[in-house]
């Protein structure tokens, strides 16, 4: 595969996981000096991380939580709750990636990722 393929590919998938609307706002606030970091990540994360067959995109997403909770990245966590709830994860399955973060990375990022996934399911209704 080309490297014109991979970014393709990357954005399909892209827009897979985290919808039209966020990807579209992405492409929108494009700058100069940000294009370059936006074809990267979208080539390399999605056009081949998140392409590989060997993990579903249920777990890839749940992974990310849990990174996202332990590196304290809260508008990321909560861009990606919200991605994973609109796509059909379980509540029950982020709350228990939540929970056992709360045993590897700390109470006070659970609390606070708790706080985020309350958030996005009320947004939800």
């Amino acid at each position: 595969m080309d490297e014109a393929e991979r970014l393709e590919l990357g954005f399909r998938t892209r827009r897979s996981v985290l919808g039209d609307a966020h990807v579209d706002r992405s492409i929108a606030n494009t700058t100069e000096h940000t294009a370059e970091f936006q074809e990267l990540i979208t080539r390399y994360a999605w056009g081949t991380i998140w392409t590989r067959p060997a993990i579903d995109h249920t777990t890839r997403r749940l992974m990310v939580l849990s990174m996202m909770i332990a590196l304290n990245r809260n508008e990321e966590f909560r861009l990606h709750v919200r991605a994973a709830l609109e796509q059909g994860v379980a509540p029950d399955l982020i709350k228990e990636v939540i929970l056992q973060a709360a045993i590897y990375c700390g109470v006070p990022a659970a609390n606070a990722a708790f706080h985020d996934f309350g958030l996005e399911l009320a947004a939800m209704k």
